[in-house]
């Protein structure tokens, strides 16, 4: 019973598995919106390089 006891109060690598989640949860958000962040970042990168032709 102390075993059990032990485990259950033991908290170590609790931060590795809740950073893995957050990564988890990013990728997929990622491969979800893929389209629409490749959307922004070519307008961001058409409006960068309209402004630096215009110098």
């Amino acid at each position: 019973m102390d075993m059990i006891r032990k485990f259950m109060k033991e908290d170590d690598g609790m931060g590795t598995v809740e950073i893995i989640l957050i990564i988890v949860v990013l990728i997929g958000l990622v491969i979800i919106f893929r389209n629409e962040i490749t959307d922004i970042v070519e307008s961001l990168f058409e409006q960068i390089t309209r402004k630096t032709s215009s110098f």
